[in-house]
C-alpha cells in the first residue's frame, strides 16, 4: 500500500483527528471537515517533510468540495491514528 493510499484509508476508516491548530486554521479559512477529507481523497502528496523531530509529515494538495485548492499537513501517530496538523486554503473562496 502506498503512503497516499494508507493516508486515504485512515480518512475512510475515520481513524484520524484534527489538532487544535488545524481546527483554528480551518475556521479561519472557512473550511469544513469534509473539505479536508475531499482534499486527501482526491489530492496528491506534494511534499514529504522529514526534518521534524516528531516524525515525518506529508503535505497533501487537493480540492475542496467547492473547487478551492488547499494544503493539508498530516502525520501518522504511534497509536496508528492519523493527525491532521494543519490545513489552509491556497485559493480564495469562490
Amino acid at each position: 500500500m502506498t503512503r497516499i493510499q494508507r493516508i486515504r484509508q485512515k480518512i475512510l476508516d475515520r481513524a484520524y483527528y484534527l489538532s487544535s491548530h488545524a481546527e483554528a486554521e480551518i475556521l479561519d479559512d472557512r473550511l469544513e471537515r469534509r473539505d479536508i477529507e475531499n482534499a486527501i481523497l482526491k489530492g496528491r502528496i506534494q511534499r514529504k517533510l522529514s526534518e521534524d523531530i516528531r516524525g515525518v509529515r506529508y503535505r497533501i494538495e487537493g480540492p475542496t468540495e467547492d473547487g478551492r485548492v488547499i494544503h493539508v499537513i498530516c502525520r501518522f501517530q504511534e497509536n496508528a491514528f492519523l493527525i491532521i496538523v494543519t490545513a489552509y486554503a491556497l485559493t480564495e473562496e469562490l
